[in-house]
C-alpha cells in the first residue's frame, strides 16, 4: 500500500463568496471528534477525556468546520506534487466541489520519510498550533490522522480523518 498523501487546496479571493451550495456530508457520515483534556503527554494518542466527550456534527459547524466523504479509492494522484493544479482531477466530485468553492491551487505531499524532505522537522510543526491566512483545506488520500482544534469555548477538540474525508478548517 502506498503512505498517505494529503492534498491541499486554497480558494482564490475572486472565488470567496457563498461556499455551502455543494452538499456536504450527512451528520452520520462525519469523522469521529471528541474534547480533549487541558494537558497532554503525547500529541500522537487518541488523548480523550476520561470517559470520553465526543464533540458534535453542530459544535464543529458552529466553528465553521465543512466536510465531505469523497472516493479515494477511484482515482490517481502523484505521490507528490508541489503545487498541482487541481484542474488536473479526474474525480467529478472533487471537479465539482473544487469549482463550486472557487479552489484554484493545490499541493499533494506524502507524510513518509521516503517522501517528505526535512520529515522530522516538518511532523514536529504539525504539532505546533499555528493560525492560517486562508481556509486549510484537507483531503486525506490515504493513511489517518488528527487535526485539532479550537471551539467556541477555546477549548481542544481532536478530529479523527481517514482516507477519503475532505474537510476545510476556516481562516
Amino acid at each position: 500500500s502506498e503512505p498517505p498523501a494529503p492534498q491541499h487546496m486554497e480558494p482564490t479571493d475572486a472565488n470567496k463568496k457563498q461556499k455551502m451550495s455543494y452538499q456536504m456530508a450527512t451528520d452520520s457520515d462525519w469523522p469521529d471528534a471528541w474534547h480533549m483534556p487541558d494537558a497532554v503527554e503525547d500529541q500522537t494518542k487518541p488523548n480523550r477525556l476520561e470517559p470520553n466527550v465526543p464533540a458534535t456534527v453542530d459544535e464543529l459547524k458552529k466553528i465553521g468546520l465543512c466536510y465531505w466523504k469523497m472516493d479515494a479509492e477511484s482515482y490517481e494522484y502523484p505521490v507528490k506534487a508541489v503545487p498541482w493544479n487541481p484542474e488536473n482531477a479526474t474525480d467529478p466530485k472533487l471537479k465539482a466541489l473544487r469549482d463550486d468553492r472557487g479552489y484554484s491551487y493545490a499541493d499533494i505531499i506524502t507524510i513518509h520519510p521516503d517522501y517528505l524532505p526535512d520529515f522530522e522537522k516538518k511532523i514536529a510543526s504539525f504539532f505546533e498550533e499555528h493560525i492560517h491566512d486562508a481556509e486549510e483545506i484537507r483531503y486525506i488520500l490515504g493513511g489517518s490522522g488528527f487535526f485539532d482544534v479550537r471551539n467556541l469555548e477555546d477549548k481542544w477538540i481532536r478530529i479523527h480523518v481517514k482516507k477519503g474525508d475532505l474537510m476545510t478548517l476556516p481562516e
